[in-house]
């Protein structure tokens, strides 16, 4: 029988604010080499003490006058839902973490997050700047996993994180989003639409609350929640200084397996992940790959499905124009079709992997 979830204590959710009050501070903090997980680990006091600088004070009576209603009610305003680490519904892999947040600032709806994060979680991170190669094994890992009923978990960056929650959801919407910044806010702003995907049919979350905007420090910060909600993490690209190398290398201090899917040697986006291979992590050819390791002989069997197949009927229009020839922006709206609807469709498709830029401003239709 699940545990019902509680609601907020002011004690998390001052913490909470406390984290986006001195975000700038942080990022000082952060800029000047000092351990984020030291920083986000000290107590509120210290945290005052070590980083408000000249503000402390006026700190120190914000924090003492801190309202808890006020911060549930802003939450509110934004359909946001605040999970702090003392309700049982809080994820229990984050508390293996030396700093875990106090509060998941969670958009989408409660009950649905409580079964994904319930449910055994798989990360999927990788470049930003990805390769066609890249994107299609994304999607196809966060289209089998999700299929096998595995909660994926990545940070909605472009490319292959984005990938990877298109995949998921195109395999029943078995995602979430992990941001470095407010939860209600798309980032980046291109990925509006994705994004409320996401929260419509899995949830997006955040350590902070609503209205923070994402800082540098933030993405680290973002990339240990991911790390952690995780049992295994599949790095898809990373170039040499990836930050999916950073997400990798926090796995492995919490005890967790990382996987990669190899690449070209030639290529500088398979730099980093033909290095984790090297240095013992699984290669990963597929998402059967994934299941058997999360769950051995037990393992469901995936069928190898091309991601995409079931298209809304005004993408699959698009699909069929660009293959029987209208292959470039200006054949396809000197066929009638607006030049908004065409560059959404096609960016969709991009992403679906249904189709892929060539030269001259034109796109191929794949397989």
């Amino acid at each position: 029988m699940t545990t019902p979830p509680i609601g907020p204590c002011r004690s998390c959710l001052r913490r909470a604010w406390l984290i986006g009050r001195l975000a700038g501070n942080i990022e000082l903090a952060w800029a000047a080499r000092r351990p984020l997980p030291a920083v986000l680990a000290l107590p509120d006091a210290e945290l005052i003490a070590a980083l408000a600088g000249e503000q402390r004070s006026r700190v120190l009576q914000e924090y003492r006058r801190f309202d808890a209603g006020a911060a549930l009610q802003r939450c509110a305003d934004r359909a946001v839902t605040a999970v702090c680490s003392c309700d049982p519904s809080y994820p229990a892999r984050l508390l293996e973490l030396p700093d875990p947040p106090a509060v998941l600032h969670v958009l989408g709806d409660p009950a649905r997050f409580r079964q994904l994060v319930a449910a055994d979680c798989a990360a999927i991170v990788g470049a930003r700047r990805a390769t066609p190669y890249g994107l299609e094994q994304a999607r196809r890992l966060g289209h089998g996993l999700a299929v096998a009923g595995v909660t994926v978990v990545s940070g909605m960056a472009l490319g292959i994180d984005s990938a990877a929650h298109a995949g998921a959801l195109d395999g029943g919407g078995r995602t979430l989003a992990v941001l470095a910044g407010a939860p209600e806010r798309a980032y980046p702003a291109s990925k509006r639409q994705l994004h409320a995907q996401i929260a419509a049919r899995g949830a997006v979350i955040s350590e902070l609350p609503p209205g923070i905007t994402a800082r540098r420090w933030s993405f680290p910060a973002r990339n240990r929640i991911i790390a952690a909600l995780a049992g295994p993490t599949v790095v898809v690209e990373a170039g040499e200084r990836s930050g999916s190398l950073i997400t990798a290398a926090l796995c492995l201090e919490l005890g967790r397996d990382v996987t990669a899917v190899p690449g070209l040697v030639t290529s500088p986006v398979a730099t980093g992940t033909n290095a984790l291979i090297v240095d013992g992590a699984r290669l990963v050819r597929g998402p059967q790959d994934v299941l058997e390791l999360m769950y051995g002989a037990a393992a469901p069997e995936v069928e190898p499905v091309a991601v995409g197949d079931s298209l809304p009927a005004d993408l699959r229009g698009l699909l069929e124009r660009v293959g029987s020839g209208l292959d470039t922006v200006a054949a396809l709206t000197a066929a009638g079709l607006g030049v908004d609807a065409v560059l959404a469709g096609l960016a969709q498709l991009e992403l679906r992997g249904r189709v892929r830029r060539s030269t001259g401003g034109r796109y191929v239709c794949r397989p």
